[in-house]
């Protein structure tokens, strides 16, 4: 019976034997570009083309499989690219560069307090967000649950109903098994808040 081995390529090594260079950049600017970048969008696939289709078109082409003829197949492909991608990402360095100066300690630490503290207390207790929004669009007022009618499954009233504020994921783990009558609200967290569900 053969034996199996299993092996560890690094990118490194894999540069090499591909015998390809890349750029060795000062210590963070790489990350600060790349920062840059994320918030300018500017080697998404509208800009650059989609690297995971044009890449097989290129070994597809009948030219030899070196980086210089992938570098010339692309830049007759797409002769803008760079230029257009270096414009997005650079203004986006000059905000960084405008933006850094005005951070000072305090400012730092803020930064950490109203992560450690807003952000969590935000993300993990959405209960009140949810029965103070559905409150609003009914016109009627809302109330946080008691802990007695917590221990049944109560999170809130709306006016005078009952609510369960849970999870969606929660709908899989199958219903409530208290027996009191009580409308639920299931919730999911997006990039740009909350998609709620609320049952009538």
């Amino acid at each position: 019976m053969s034996e199996k081995m299993n092996y560890t390529i690094k990118n490194e090594n894999i540069e090499i034997y591909n015998e390809s260079e890349t750029y060795v950049f000062p210590k963070y600017t790489s990350q600060l570009i790349n920062w840059a970048n994320q918030n300018a969008q500017g080697t998404r696939p509208v800009v650059v083309g989609q690297m995971s289709e044009l890449f097989p078109e290129f070994m597809k082409s009948g030219m030899e499989i070196t980086i210089e003829n992938w570098h010339k197949w692309y830049t007759e492909k797409y002769p803008d690219a760079f230029d257009k991608a270096t414009d997005k990402i650079y203004a986006q360095v000059q905000n960084l560069r405008n933006a850094i100066p005005l951070i000072d300690r305090e400012m730092v630490k803020n930064w950490v307090e109203d992560l450690v503290i807003n952000k969590t207390f935000n993300g993990l207790y959405v209960q009140k967000a949810i029965l103070t929004f559905l409150a609003e669009k009914r016109g009627t007022a809302y109330r946080l649950a008691t802990p007695a009618e917590e221990s049944v499954g109560i999170d809130g009233y709306v006016g005078d109903i009952p609510y369960s504020v849970k999870p969606d994921t929660y709908k899989t783990m199958g219903r409530l098994s208290e027996t009191i009558n009580v409308k639920m609200i299931y919730y999911t967290k997006t990039k740009n808040g909350l998609k709620i569900e609320v049952e009538d």
